[in-house]
């Protein structure tokens, strides 16, 4: 029980790292979840103000999840075949971290990057993988909020595939429930033609 409460608040605190919060209030003086649709996350800063500050707080996103993975490893001297729980569990805490931030009022972004980051440290190629198909999926249907259903459940094939237990694929599967519930917004908006395209974002910030 106590290795659950670390692996967790390492995690959580480390998903609390909210690089469009810092970043925009930095070098745009602004709150990020006052433009677009009130998220702090990397596609609403690609929205907002661009590709540029978009790529840097994906990085820090994806970085801040590795470095936690890695440190539960280092910790723990475990690998994902050894205790693919405590893995789990601390990537899953790294979202809620990240979506459910306690200094900004439990309101931050919606974990989509941070995932691919969990991915990473977890495993250098299954994060690649991750990374080729949230991109592919979003290329396809030009909708960020379609490329993650890819990632989310890609993250579940991938547990069930390598047979995992019961434990991890219950936490991949809230993690994939959680995504969803918390893209339900831009599904309604793709449903009724309102949800903004990718490559409409791109091609106006590029004017």
């Amino acid at each position: 029980m106590q290795d659950i409460f670390i692996v967790s608040l390492i995690g959580y605190l480390f998903g609390n790292i909210q690089a469009t919060y810092l970043i925009t209030k930095y070098f745009k003086k602004t709150d990020i979840r006052t433009y677009g649709y009130g998220n702090a996350g990397a596609s609403n800063v690609v929205e907002s103000f661009g590709i540029k500050y978009g790529l840097l707080v994906a990085l820090i996103d994806i970085l801040k999840a590795i470095l936690s993975i890695l440190l539960i490893k280092s910790l723990y001297s475990i690998t994902l075949s050894s205790n693919p729980t405590l893995l789990y569990l601390n990537g899953f805490s790294v979202i809620l971290g990240h979506v459910f931030p306690y200094h900004m009022n439990f309101k931050g972004g919606k974990g989509t990057v941070s995932l691919i980051g969990v991915l990473f440290g977890i495993n250098f190629f299954y994060g690649l993988l991750g990374l080729i198909i949230i991109i592919l999926g979003t290329y396809i249907t030009d909708r960020v909020a379609l490329g993650t259903i890819g990632l989310t459940l890609y993250w579940i094939l991938l547990t069930q595939y390598l047979n995992l237990g019961l434990k991890p694929l219950l936490i991949s599967i809230l993690m994939c429930l959680l995504s969803l519930y918390l893209h339900l917004p831009n599904y309604k908006r793709i449903l009724n033609n309102t949800e903004g395209r990718l490559s409409s974002v791109l091609k106006k910030k590029a004017n």
